[in-house]
């Protein structure tokens, strides 16, 4: 089969070429945004005189058509035609002739093409992204609301530290979540210029107007230098960097609810709806939606490294190296989207036993901190001081076999001359949580501000 590109050569493709060079089975995701570049392109040909007003009406129209065949199914996707972009030119030459079909690509290149069809696709994938992330935040804040009262242990090092709300717990993930959103936001502001009219990389000397095409396409503008604009591909590279951070914040959520779902924990039960049964263990519950989220972001993080890997050496501009960008962005997004939806789902389903985290808060001493802020602040006690006086009362506690905040004022008294009885009342565990009030801590009041916040922002 002759190529659009053929004129210089004497011999036919082979085979092997056809289907190693070939991108079609994959950039075929892209046809919206290909189909939508060229009506941009020819509406702005017809307006600068480059192509007759009936013409470029004319091929407006047969583009309209060759998408309808594609959404109806009846497009057949050749791999002899390459990529996208041809088969929407080969297709589009057939419906209304050659002659006109082949005037579309006046002034532009595939190199402009892709540049323009990949932004486009990863500016509303973002867009995407960012919707699911609004909707996930707005569940953590909206569970929080329930849960300031719920005691619960606040780990470092996976050990028990000081007590905190389960509210609390889930408000950083907000926060964590949010800057996430504001990541996805930032690299669509900055990435959102159009590069169609760049052509191969020095530009065209026909005259044309790439900010009536920036603007038929919903971009602020177009990019400032036609070479950089068909070698870039740092909107790929930061929409995948940006869903590797947010995988690994998601991650990390489903490690913590993989580890309260677990008898030794029993923080959290999993819906039914969202948990699987083993093939030979008929009482097994297990977490896989939250495993397969912590799987998956290996996954993306390693689609992060192979287009970091692919760009590091490619001298300016387009290379056939760049065909290699967009399967791993395709899936990247495609996991990123459908695991914030179902992590989202999953735990508006999810029940918190606010028993079992009391109980198990009542262990490791949490309130203990407060112990050696009391001998600071009341007793003018220097906190190293404090520090080891309060680990005295830790081990005197341990020696009893009882935590730390049920000792009573007399056992305090009797473990240094520094105590007295009325220490009692800051081991209690509520009163340690609601003494945190400082901006960002875990009392409900300062939690309360938090929640604000996250709803306040959430209305924009």
């Amino acid at each position: 089969m002759k190529k659009m590109w053929s004129g210089r050569f004497s011999g036919e493709s082979s085979r092997l070429l056809e289907e190693f060079n070939a991108s079609i089975g994959f950039d075929k995701n892209l046809y919206r945004e290909d189909i939508a570049g060229s009506k941009a392109h020819a509406k702005m040909l017809g307006a600068c005189g480059i192509l007759k007003q009936n013409e470029a009406e004319a091929i407006i129209k047969g583009l309209d058509g060759v998408l309808a065949e594609i959404e109806s199914g009846k497009f057949e996707f050749k791999i002899e035609d390459e990529d996208i972009h041809m088969s929407v030119e080969k297709r589009l030459s057939e419906i209304i002739g050659k002659e006109l079909g082949g005037r579309l690509h006046t002034a532009r290149s595939r190199n402009d093409q892709v540049a323009l069809d990949f932004r486009l696709f990863v500016l509303r994938s973002g867009k995407e992204i960012m919707a699911e992330l609004r909707a996930f935040i707005a569940t953590l804040a909206n569970i929080a609301k329930s849960h300031k009262d719920t005691l619960m242990p606040g780990f470092t090092h996976l050990q028990h530290a000081q007590p905190v709300s389960l509210a609390y717990h889930l408000m950083a993930y907000a926060f964590m979540f949010r800057r996430d959103f504001e990541r996805f936001a930032s690299s669509v502001e900055r990435n959102n210029l159009s590069p169609l009219g760049s052509a191969a990389l020095a530009g065209t000397p026909h005259k044309i107007d790439r900010d009536m095409t920036a603007r038929e396409l919903g971009f602020k503008g177009a990019t400032q230098n036609a070479m950089d604009s068909v070698s870039d591909r740092d909107f790929a590279l930061e929409i995948l960097f940006n869903i590797s951070v947010l995988m690994t914040h998601a991650s990390r959520l489903c490690e913590e609810l993989i580890l309260w779902s677990s008898q030794e924990f029993g923080f959290v039960t999993i819906s039914d709806t969202y948990s699987t049964g083993s093939s030979i263990m008929p009482q097994k519950k297990n977490p896989d939606v939250a495993e397969l989220i912590r799987g998956k972001t290996g996954r993306v993080n390693g689609n992060l490294i192979a287009l970091l890997t692919v760009m590091k050496g490619l001298p300016l501009a387009y290379n056939k190296d760049m065909q290699e960008d967009k399967e791993g962005v395709f899936d990247s997004v495609h996991t990123a989207l459908t695991s914030v939806h179902i992590l989202n789902e999953m735990l508006k389903e999810a029940k918190f036993n606010e028993q079992n985290m009391l109980k198990v808060t009542k262990k490791g001493h949490l309130s203990a901190t407060d112990l050696a802020d009391y001998l600071v602040r009341e007793k003018n006690v220097p906190f190293r001081t404090a520090h080891f006086i309060t680990g005295k009362a830790v081990a005197y506690a341990e020696n009893l076999g009882v935590d730390l905040s049920e000792l009573t004022g007399e056992q305090l008294a009797s473990i240094d001359e520094s105590l007295s009885a009325d220490a009692v009342k800051f081991l209690d565990l509520n009163a340690s949580k609601e003494a945190r009030s400082s901006k960002g801590g875990t009392a409900n009041a300062s939690v309360q501000v938090q929640i604000d916040e996250i709803e306040s922002w959430l209305k924009f």
